[in-house]
């Protein structure tokens, strides 16, 4: 019998059991990124952020809540405009942020 919706997945972070060493990592590397206030002038002004979802503050968020699958499919996305970096009201280097990342993915396909 249908009713007209469905359950989903159970959504709830363990938040004791997520690995937060890579976002410790660019917090070391980019200690602005802690000042992160999820305005979304990031996604705003991106140009693929409209189109594939692209957004340096979900990225941060991910990276806090230990969502690292979807982190690597949001970088996917990143240009390196840098549009983002310009319009962020805390100055956070979000070019450096994403690269700090990215460079952390590649070491991890590499196997290093």
């Amino acid at each position: 019998m249908e009713f007209g919706f469905k359950l989903s997945p159970s959504s709830a972070i363990e938040l004791d059991k997520i690995d937060l060493s890579l976002y410790e990592k660019v917090c070391e590397i980019e200690p602005t990124a802690k000042t992160c206030i999820s305005c979304g002038s990031c996604s705003a002004t991106c140009t693929a952020s409209e189109y594939s979802g692209m957004s340096v503050r979900k990225m941060l968020l991910d990276l806090q809540r230990g969502r690292h699958a979807e982190v690597e499919r949001i970088l996917s996305h990143c240009m390196l405009c840098g549009k983002c970096t310009m319009v962020c009201p805390r100055g956070i280097n979000t070019r450096r942020v994403i690269l700090t990342v990215s460079r952390y993915y590649d070491n991890v396909e590499a196997g290093l």
